[in-house]
This record gives C-alpha cells, structure tokens and sequence, in this order.
C-alpha cells in the first residue's frame, strides 16, 4: 500500500490554492518526497503530515521550482534538532545544482543536518522489503530527468479451507508453508502449492515530473495502479508546451490509456487554465482521470 500527499500542485509559477511541486509518498513506515519546491515544510505542517520519519528525498529534475525548498526543510530539521541522515537520490548534474545551492548557504562540505547524496542511474535504488523503488529517465530539456516506479511485490496467502482439510495446526508448520517451504505431518509431505492462493496484493505507483515527451515512457508505466504526472498545458497550445519542454492533458491521458493504467492524477497544473478545462480534455480520452490538489491524500 502507498499513500501519497500532494504538498505542491502547481507549474513553475505558484497560485493561492498551489504551492510549488512536492509529493509525501509514504510506504511500510517510511516517508519519503518526491520533490521538494519552494514552501515544501509549511505544506508538510498544513496538512498534518509533520516531519517525523522523513529522511529521504527523490529528485525528479533540478529545475528550481522542484529544489528550492530544501534549504528551508533542512534548517527547520537542524531546529528540531532531527538525528536522521537525509539521503537524496537524483541525477548527477541534479544533485550538483543542490550541493552547489547548500555550499552557498553553509559552505563547502557542510548541511545543517547529515546529508548523502546518492547519484540515480536507470533500474532499482532501493529494496525496502515492503516495497523497492527504481527510477527511469525522462527528457525534460536540458535536464538529467528521472521518473519513478514504486512497487509492492504481490503476495500469496494461505488458504484457510485447505489448512483445516489438511489438518495443519496453528504454528511454526503454517509459518513454513506462507514462506514457500514444504512440511511434513505423520509421515506426509505437504507442499506449499496445495495451500496457497493466487498472488494478490502487488501494488505500482509511478511518478514522473516534469517531461516533453511521452516516448519511451509507456514500457515503464504499463499496468500501473496510479500514474502521477504533470500536464501543464492543453492541447490547443501543443506548441507552447513543446517550446518550454512540457505536456499536455492529452499527451498525459493518451500515455494512460495506452499504458493500461488503472488511474491517472494530473499535476503541475497551471494557473492559465480551469481545473475543469484540463480534466475535460484528459477525461475525453482517459475516463479515469482526476486533478491533484494541494493536500489531496491518494492511497493505492
């Protein structure tokens, strides 16, 4: 199971009801953002997500609107007097511009809090055992762009019929079985596929940022439970959205329905457009389709 909170909605330009991007993904007790923009820690508080348990941070781009609250997050974790090592993940000229930004703050070499930072690279970056999650490039003009697939495995589960016809007790014998190993009762040999249901339960949950093409992006996508991903024009100014390297809901919403997704959620969203113009436009082509807001909470 994934919960996600959208703390940031909006394009690079802000709104009253949108704060810059950033995204609580929270998974098997762990709490990570997908971004980090500018106003990221008061978007934590306001919705009621506080800064408990929060230690890492997944960088989709380095573009400001996506960094620049880093700063203000770590200094209010130096004043909370927070133990935790924070590690960001993104590409290496991303997490460049970052280091850079914090050695002008602090100096070289110094945070206000214990900071790794951890280069991405195409495939899985990190195996939770509840969940991994692996990354994947996106192009999104001059940056080193990354999306991310989060995913839980899917699971089988002992069949409590099956159990009672086969007179297994309670105990260490089941707890064999649930784990993939063999039994042995008065003399009989019980394998786990005679107890066991179907696998059920994996979940997939992608988030890609900011990105001027779909291509290539589908084979990463495909069969996703939920897909987060910005659609920050609409497609009477395609050309717009080319020019600044950006999507539109229809180029969003044809990913979708091409990638067998079960939902899609709009983000990024610009302050040029009515939520309901854009939710139109992706709806026509991809039914199950809704527009983030700030503070929306999503479990998948």
């Amino acid at each position: 199971m994934f919960a996600l909170t959208f703390l940031g909605t909006s394009a690079s330009v802000p709104s009253v009801e949108r704060n810059h991007p950033a995204l609580l993904v929270e998974a098997a007790g762990k709490r990570m953002l997908v971004d980090c923009g500018e106003g990221t820690q008061r978007q934590l508080l306001r919705s009621g997500a506080g800064f408990r348990r929060l230690d890492r941070i997944l960088l989709t781009h380095a573009h400001l609107d996506h960094v620049l609250g880093i700063p203000g997050l770590f200094s209010t974790l130096r004043l909370r007097q927070s133990a935790e090592v924070m590690t960001v993940h993104g590409g290496p000229a991303t997490l460049e511009i970052v280091i850079q930004m914090l050695e002008g703050l602090w100096g070289a070499g110094r945070a206000p809090l214990p900071v790794e930072f951890a280069a991405l690279a195409a495939g899985q970056f990190l195996d939770a055992g509840d969940f991994t999650v692996a990354c994947f490039p996106v192009r999104h003009r001059d940056t080193d762009s990354f999306g991310f697939v989060f995913q839980s495995p899917a699971r089988r589960h002992l069949q409590p019929d099956r159990l009672a016809a086969l007179d297994i007790p309670d105990g260490p014998l089941r707890g064999a079985l649930a784990a993939g190993r063999p039994v042995v009762i008065a003399d009989r040999t019980i394998n786990p596929e005679e107890v066991l249901g179907p696998p059920s339960g994996g979940k997939k949950l992608v988030v890609i940022g900011d990105t001027e093409t779909t291509d290539g992006l589908s084979h990463h996508v495909a069969g996703a439970d939920l897909l987060v991903i910005e659609a920050t024009f609409l497609d009477r100014d395609a050309a717009t959205a080319r020019e600044y390297g950006h999507l539109t809901a229809a180029q969003a919403a044809a990913l979708a329905a091409d990638s067998n997704v079960r939902q899609l959620v709009l983000t990024h969203l610009s302050g040029r457009y009515e939520d309901g113009e854009v939710l139109a436009e992706a709806a026509t082509i991809f039914p199950s389709t809704r527009i983030a807001a700030d503070f929306d909470r999503i479990v998948v």
